[in-house]
């Protein structure tokens, strides 16, 4: 997808928003010096455009009884789309699936899942790769501590603006 073209007041209104979502959009726009309605419509406009790709709670796992943070990397025997969709379609039936990475190296995808505890996990793992003649195999990490979790992206001027 191309990346849209942002101005500098799209990326400071976006920077309210990524910090706070539920701050009035009166104050976005003292704060990025528009008019409310100004802010108003181009939140709308970056909504239609899919920047703004969603207006979510995000919750502390651990504040809701899931503390267990797993990284896991899964290879498959074959890439190809026909038979990677099914576990594809698995992890995106999985609420416990936080992440789902098609990636590049050893590993074909990684995923970060939350559970309440190992036998949760295990479970888990059992859904996803039990049964499943195209995975080759997958690595498990537990993440000991969370240093930094977030969703805020960098919204750097772009050479073009003035």
């Amino acid at each position: 997808m191309p990346a849209i073209a942002l101005d500098s007041f799209d990326r400071a209104i976006l920077d309210v928003m990524q910090r706070d979502n539920l701050t009035p959009q009166r104050l976005i726009a003292e704060r990025v010096h528009l008019s409310a309605p100004a802010v108003q419509r181009r939140i709308k406009r970056l909504q239609e455009l899919g920047v703004i790709a969603a207006n979510v709670a995000v919750v502390d796992p651990a504040r809701i009884g899931r503390p267990l943070t797993v990284l896991i990397n899964v290879q498959l025997v074959n890439e190809r789309p026909d038979l990677s969709q099914a576990f594809r379609a698995r992890v995106d039936r999985e609420d416990a699936v936080q992440q789902c990475y098609y990636v590049t190296g050893e590993a074909d995808y990684s995923l970060i899942v939350t559970a309440a505890d190992m036998e949760e996990y295990q479970a888990l793992a059992a859904r996803l790769f039990a049964g499943d003649d195209n995975i080759r195999r997958y690595t498990t990490s537990i993440a000991l501590e969370r240093v930094k979790t977030g969703l805020q992206l960098p919204l750097q001027p772009q050479a073009t603006d003035a």
